[in-house]
């Protein structure tokens, strides 16, 4: 049933300009348009050549795969001289559907290029017994097999201690991924992610799988007469692992989703398709390919299955790329027996967290961690989101199960580890929550949403304690509650063809374009009924869907729909509200609803979300900029020798900035003068400017450009003087001379552990001491010293250049939310 905490909010309905309709109707002249002209209108999609190449591919001008510059041609060019060398390279993956399918199109891509299996390779770690990224275990065994290459997909970004390892072992390393960027580029022949580049760069949020095919799509372009297929050939496999990664589907993202999904859909013919897996997959799941739903919930949850069961997912490259149909349908039927047992062991789980929840007081609870050594690691995302979703909360779920981690060359015995996946809610920042409690961690890695962490077992009482804290620090002024969004409010004799047309222009739906919530108001239910699923054999799976009819006064007969994992009693028996979306059954050939939430009609809680916010002004240029003074990052330091600056208590006490907010003359705007690192910074913002009835400028200027190699100097410098002298220095002295977070000062504090520094707080600040380690330290150890710090830098450095860029639409839209929970 649906959770009494969370809110439903009510977009309304407002009148979209005719030619906004008219625009719409050039494309699609025998529809009406409304449903979906007021979709775009919501979603700030009101530019005329932005709708034409919104809804149609072929007005879309994708990027140059050449934009991502010298990175680009240094990975073509090495590519080049491999080829002309005959060398051997291999293919570094990842068992997620994104790292599948972009292995399966670097197999395919390269294999025109290479001869596969005698020059061309691929390596995917098992999820159940190695993490992602490079592995010192996986480079020794293609070191085995005399590869010279490794060109990686979906994975590498942060891995330069096995990098280098890769290099000892005498292999370059191309790196092609889209996560979280290094602190400095790691030694590699080319990096190619989409993160070095503009947030609103068209390739800006390309997945691990559509950086591949930039790759690829160079490649073609230097070498156009070698390859014997054209490269249009994967597209299927792009927008597979588009779609499964949950990427933002804007710019080519959308583009080659589009394209993709156009491939996709020739395989429905299992006789006559060119993929016979992909085409046995599409018929197990009872789909057609033609919807990114068909990806969504039938052919990506199947790809992951395998390696969230079974561990090792190599396998999956064949069954997506061969053309042995005998053996594709073995491969299919194994990955439709996985997925079965994946919601078996799902639904346990999640069976198995609802009853320790129960015994657990939540009104303290912000951060929800629990662990289990029983519970498969392999499920415990999914059942994450699920948890998070119907508790409002950011949700973490850790196994252990005998984990351990291999030790890197020459070092100690194997670490036992809990490891586990995170999800969260809202606008609540997942990544740094987790972040701020690195010290504590053993690897972690994500994004806002989602991420995967690893824990030495005995810390994981010390980080459910540290992290419940930092989140009472963020949020103790804030309900935390999810919230439904209905976006149209339509009726059941609504329902059909001509408004999933409309609806279906929009697609493929993903962030920032999310699928659309209908509200169908003074709705029933009749013939109502519920079943367990079957399994590919025949066999009762503990995982359940009801089955009914929507019925409400405008339309004479019910409307089919589905509700899964809920029993017929979930159903209230009288009149309700009920949030739904509408989909196409292509098994059953028939229009249907999915259930999303239901209420009683009486209840009347519901939001409208407010059409507009004019009390956000975007001053950002840079006449602001006055007056703003960077650190100085001419006081060097050295990280190993400890080099002193001349610091003073003048320098540490002058402030970097001027006062955060400054009323303008009358006093009615708020002004935003420092570059923030976090919506929860932004939406704090929001709520003074809310509560003190005053508008809100975003007034800050570019944020500082150091490389965190630099502010690292600078705080071993500032440390080394404060333990010589023997003062000490409040928080906020540190924050300023530094330029960066609080977050990012205490992992920088507890990085300067191993290093002999101790620090301690009193009443008149932090003071640090130092007493030289007891081993020595070589400079791969000081790099992984340094490397918590260098990654925290980083990834504010990265956040901040975002805020500064982040569109004003954007921003009041997040304002919006605020409002409504404020």
């Amino acid at each position: 049933m649906l959770e009494p905490s969370l809110q439903w909010q009510i977009h309304p309905t407002v009148e979209v300009p005719a030619w906004l309709i008219q625009t719409l109707q050039q494309h699609v002249p025998e529809l009406a348009g409304q449903f979906a002209a007021q979709l775009l209108w919501q979603r700030g999609i009101r530019d005329p050549e932005q709708i034409a190449g919104f809804i149609d591919p072929g007005a879309y001008q994708p990027a140059s795969p050449f934009e991502f510059g010298v990175e680009m041609e240094g990975a073509i060019a090495r590519l080049q001289q491999a080829r002309d060398r005959q060398e051997r390279v291999a293919i570094w993956g990842d068992f997620d559907a994104d790292g599948i399918t972009a292995t399966s199109v670097l197999w395919e891509g390269l294999g025109q290029f290479f001869q596969p299996h005698q020059q061309l390779t691929y390596y995917i770690p098992n999820r159940l017994t190695e993490s992602h990224g490079l592995s010192f275990k996986g480079i020794d065994k293609l070191a085995e097999q005399n590869c010279d290459l490794i060109v990686t997909c979906d994975t590498g970004s942060t891995n330069p201690v096995e990098v280098a390892y890769a290099q000892g072992r005498g292999m370059d390393v191309i790196v092609t991924d889209h996560h979280t960027l290094p602190a400095d580029r790691p030694p590699v022949t080319a990096i190619i992610n989409p993160r070095y580049l503009p947030a609103e760069h068209p390739l800006a949020h390309l997945s691990g799988v559509a950086v591949a095919y930039k790759l690829l799509e160079a490649l073609y372009l230097t070498l156009p007469d070698v390859p014997t297929r054209p490269l249009e050939d994967v597209l299927d496999l792009v927008a597979i692992g588009l779609i499964a990664d949950l990427v933002q589907l804007k710019g080519d993202c959308r583009y080659l989703a589009q394209r993709g999904i156009e491939k996709l859909q020739q395989h429905q013919n299992l006789a006559q398709s060119s993929r016979p897996g992909i085409a046995k997959l599409l018929e197990f799941c009872k789909r057609s390919g033609d919807r990114p739903t068909d990806i969504s919930f039938g052919l990506g949850p199947r790809i992951n299955a395998i390696s969230r069961i079974h561990g090792d997912a190599q396998f999956c490259v064949e069954l997506l790329t061969s053309q042995d149909g005998d053996r594709c349908r073995e491969l299919a039927e194994a990955t439709e027996l996985a997925n079965s047992r994946r919601k078996a062991l799902q639904r346990d789980v999640a069976q198995q967290v609802t009853a320790r929840l129960a015994e657990l007081d939540l009104s303290t609870t912000g951060v929800i961690v629990l662990l289990d050594p029983q519970w498969s690691v392999g499920v415990l995302g999914l059942v994450a989101g699920q948890i998070a979703r119907t508790y409002g909360r950011p949700t973490i779920l850790l196994s252990t199960d005998a984990f351990s981690v291999e030790p890197e060359p020459a070092e100690a015995k194997p670490l036992h580890l809990a490891r586990g996946s995170a999800r969260s809610v809202d606008q609540i920042d997942l990544y740094q929550l987790v972040q701020g409690q690195q010290h504590l961690l053993h690897s972690f890695g994500g994004h806002p949403l989602a991420a995967g962490l690893s824990i030495a077992e005995e810390n994981v009482p010390l980080f459910v304690d540290a992290i419940n804290r930092q989140f009472r620090e963020q949020f103790s002024d804030r309900l935390v509650s999810s919230s439904l969004a209905a976006d149209l409010t339509v009726t059941v004799a609504d329902l059909g063809k001509e408004l999933f047309r409309e609806l279906k222009l929009l697609e493929p739906y993903g962030i920032g374009n999310p699928v659309p919530q209908l509200l169908i108001q003074n709705c029933w239910f009749t013939e109502i009924r519920n079943r367990n699923i079957q399994d590919l054999r025949g066999h009762k799976l503990r995982y359940i869907k009801t089955e009914f009819q929507l019925c409400d006064e405008t339309c004479d007969r019910g409307f089919p729909g589905l509700w899964w994992e809920h029993y017929r009693d979930d159903l209230p028996a009288g009149r309700c509200d009920a949030l739904v979306e509408l989909d196409f059954n292509a098994y059953q050939k028939q229009y249907q609803v999915r259930l999303l939430a239901v209420r009683p009609t009486t209840q009347a809680d519901a939001v409208e979300i407010p059409a507009t916010v004019d009390w956000i002004l975007d001053w950002r240029n840079p006449e602001f900029s006055d007056g703003v003074s960077k650190g100085s990052s001419s006081q060097n330091c050295s990280a190993s020798g400890f080099s002193n600056p001349e610091f003073s208590n003048q320098a540490l006490s002058k402030p970097a900035f001027p006062d955060p907010a400054f009323p303008n003359e009358n006093g009615t705007i708020l002004q935003i003068t420092r570059c923030p690192g976090s919506w929860d910074d932004l939406q704090a913002w929001f709520r003074r400017a809310l509560q003190e009835g005053k508008k809100l400028a975003i007034a800050y200027p570019p944020p500082p450009d150091d490389p965190p190699t630099e502010i690292w100097q600078r705080l071993v410098g500032i440390a080394k003087y404060l333990s010589r002298t023997g003062q000490s220095a409040t928080r906020n002295q540190l924050l300023e001379k530094l330029e960066i977070g609080d977050r990012t000062l205490g992992v920088g504090l507890s990085s300067l552990k191993p290093l002999g520094f101790e620090t301690t707080s009193s009443d008149a600040g932090l003071s640090i001491r130092w007493q030289a380690p007891t081993r020595a330290l070589t400079d791969l150890s000081m790099a992984k010293i340094a490397e918590p710090f260098l990654t925290a830098a980083q990834e504010e450095k990265f956040r901040r250049q975002y805020f500064y860029q982040v569109p004003l639409s954007t921003l009041r839209a997040i304002a919006q939310q605020t409002a409504l929970i404020t």
